[in-house]
């Protein structure tokens, strides 16, 4: 944890020099050569300087250690700033466009020079290096900060490149496009901003994660000896470094206690092992399999999985002796009221088998 601290703070340090050194060099550039485009450049830059201090105070903060009002740790605060990281993002973009308006409505003409055109030049290319840099460092570490960082370097290297084609154009052809350039990177600035604004917020408000991560992880579960499936794995993120989970396995119904403890925590160990999750809970299915509860099992199944908008049953069990019948039913997201697919579900087991109790728990289709 600490090694990734110190990583993601000496990434940030780097990107805060350079943009430092570049918003100072821009600035003078165009208070010399009265570009707008390139003044909005260099504020680019120096809202640039206030991400990256952004993303140390933040990963400092996420790193804290876990205490009794946050017993999960703290870091969601990497997505918090991310998102803050987002705004002022925005913001500079929303100030730019006020300013490049203002000069559409009041022209006024640019001054360019050799030196301009150099540092311009120069600029790309480090914000182009810069960029990749901190992107790839930000996807190596799980730092979204760094990756927003990073993606908005690269932005500001086409911005830059924007502007340097309005140089040239007014140098060889007398077109003075510094106010469109400057209203058209704002637009891009702002795009950016709300793009990587709605990345970091469903992240907070929690995402389905990926199925291949899934079905990786009920791989390994299935892995255990005696278990016949994994069922309604749910997983919950807490930070980069914090992901937390259940699951339910499926058993067989003559597992003692004992047994069944033993293999649940082999499986808790094996998942932080394998996949650094921290199963929380492990809920057991048991599984009966007898020739006449596998001929039900399988009618059952049939007529549950012929229901529109079913996805999948799973947790299935049946006392012939007692007559009872249970089972769990994962709804998609897309039917209009689960409910109503539900009670469908429930009504066509039961006048299949009318002399048995029907049981069905209904799921959510958290994860593949």
């Amino acid at each position: 944890m600490e090694d990734r601290e110190k990583k993601i703070i000496r990434v940030s340090l780097i990107g805060i020099t350079a943009n430092v050194l570049l918003a100072g060099f821009k600035f003078l550039i165009g208070l010399m050569s009265n570009s707008i485009a390139i003044m909005i450049d260099s504020l680019n830059n120096a809202s640039d300087v206030l991400s990256s201090v952004i993303t140390v105070i933040g990963t400092k903060l996420a790193n804290r250690p876990a205490d009794k009002s946050h017993p999960f740790g703290h870091g969601r605060i990497e997505y918090i700033s991310a998102a803050v990281i987002s705004a002022i993002i925005m913001y500079a973009g929303i100030t730019a466009l006020i300013e490049s308006s203002k000069k559409i409505l009041n022209p006024s003409t640019p001054e360019y020079s050799t030196e301009t055109i150099i540092i311009v030049s120069a600029g790309i290319i480090v914000k182009i290096l810069l960029g990749r840099y901190v992107s790839s460092q930000g996807k190596k570490l799980s730092s979204d900060s760094l990756v927003n960082s990073g993606k908005d370097a690269l932005m500001d290297s086409a911005v830059s490149s924007s502007t340097l084609l309005g140089a040239f154009a007014f140098i060889l052809f007398g077109i003075n496009l510094e106010s469109w350039l400057g209203a058209f990177i704002s637009i891009i600035i702002i795009k950016a901003g709300v793009d990587m604004f709605r990345e970091t917020t469903s992240k907070i408000l929690g995402e389905r994660a990926e199925s291949g991560f899934t079905n990786a992880i009920k791989e390994t579960i299935c892995k255990t000896e005696g278990v016949f499936g994994a069922y309604d794995l749910i997983l919950t993120n807490y930070g980069p470094d914090m992901l937390m989970g259940s699951v339910h396995i499926e058993v067989p119904e003559s597992w003692t206690a004992e047994k069944i403890d033993i293999v649940s925590r082999e499986i808790m160990h094996r998942v932080y092992t394998e996949h650094h999750i921290i199963l929380a809970a492990v809920g057991i299915y048991s599984h009966n399999s007898n020739d006449e509860v596998m001929k039900i099992r399988t009618e059952v199944t049939r007529a549950v999985m012929s229901q529109d908008y079913v996805l999948q049953i799973h947790g299935f069990h049946c006392s012939t002796q007692e007559k009872v019948i249970r089972f769990d039913v994962v709804i998609d997201f897309a039917a209009p009221d689960s409910n109503e697919v539900y009670r469908n579900v429930l009504e066509k087991i039961q006048a299949l088998y009318s002399d048995y109790r029907i049981t069905v728990q209904l799921d959510s289709d958290y994860s593949d």
